[in-house]
């Protein structure tokens, strides 16, 4: 896999990337956006083993820092709004690549929002033709509550209605450290080793109006309206990302649709034990549906429908 440093701006802002490509290929690649998961950063080791995989298999991948975050410019502004925009304009960078062939661009999240993030790109994006999403958020709102025993989550709730008033008297609200205040880890969480080379480069202060954008944060309806091929992965009996999120997800999506499901297992687990199961199936999956050609014949028979893309000249 060759890498080289790349960027972008996004609302002004310069945006940090990684561009990860075959050692070697000729013309146009197709390829696969990913915007990091919750609090994480292009570079992170996690990352690599899918990156390798998906450019072993000749695709190119473009992960990158969010606004405020890594090696990116902007304000440290914790925002799922932001890194959706900060996505689509990763999507532009790569249609304006002359490397890149703009008909097969695959969007690939992994943890929490990052894999909410890809299905709303896909959803809202019509340069995204299909979507992998492992370990999502479908509704932000149950994901943060069930972090909590009800009495935490009604003075959570408490809370944010008293630093919403003090936001719009003084201009200013409370600072929290996000994995402490806002996403509560679980005890896996705080002992796993699988984002180490990450965590000692996360922020430990930002605003806790954060917390509103995830309070609305809903995937699930993204997927209501989804068409496009999405795989969705989870992990059974799942204590992070609950398992019935990324259910949801499949079972809400319209369009082909697969579901893998890592069982005996926990959530950082999964990612070293069934490493060498998924990432095939992520590979499968783009090479499979991010086809493209001059001619696109759709043939119905009965409940199936067969796509075949009839390449130029």
């Amino acid at each position: 896999m060759q890498e080289e440093p790349a960027s972008f701006y996004s609302q002004g802002e310069r945006i940090s990337a990684l561009w990860r490509t075959p050692d070697s290929y000729e013309g146009r690649l197709r390829a696969i956006v990913q915007g990091p998961g919750w609090l994480g950063l292009k570079d992170a080791k996690l990352y690599v083993r899918y990156h390798e995989a998906l450019t072993a298999a000749g695709f190119g991948v473009l992960v990158f820092d969010y606004r405020g975050f890594g090696d990116s410019g902007g304000d440290r502004v914790l925002s799922v709004r932001n890194q959706l925009e900060d996505l689509v304009n990763a999507v532009t960078y790569l249609i304006v690549r002359d490397d890149v062939n703009p008909d097969a661009i695959g969007a690939f999240g992994s943890g929490g929002t990052g894999g909410g993030n890809a299905i709303i790109l896909a959803a809202t994006d019509s340069r995204v033709r299909a979507v992998v999403s492992q370990l999502p958020v479908a509704d932000g709102e149950d994901w943060l509550h069930r972090m909590r025993q009800e009495h935490e989550w009604l003075t959570f709730l408490s809370e944010l209605e008293e630093d919403r008033k003090d936001r719009v008297v003084t201009g200013k609200g409370r600072t929290v450290h996000p994995r402490e205040k806002i996403m509560v880890p679980t005890p896996e969480r705080r002992t796993t080793k699988v984002k180490a080379d990450v965590d000692k480069r996360i922020p430990t202060a930002v605003s806790l109006a954060a917390a509103d954008e995830i309070l609305a944060y809903k995937p699930i309806d993204a997927a209501k309206s989804l068409a496009k091929p999405l795989m969705v992965i989870g992990v059974e009996n799942d204590a992070t990302t609950p398992t019935d999120h990324a259910t949801r997800l499949y079972e809400a999506a319209k369009g082909p649709r697969r579901l893998v499901m890592q069982r005996h297992t926990t959530h950082y687990a999964a990612y070293d034990r069934y490493w060498e199961v998924v990432t095939p199936r992520i590979v499968q999956w783009f090479q499979r549906h991010l086809h493209t050609g001059g001619v696109l014949v759709r043939e119905q028979d009965a409940d199936e429908e067969a796509v075949e893309w009839v390449e130029d000249g």
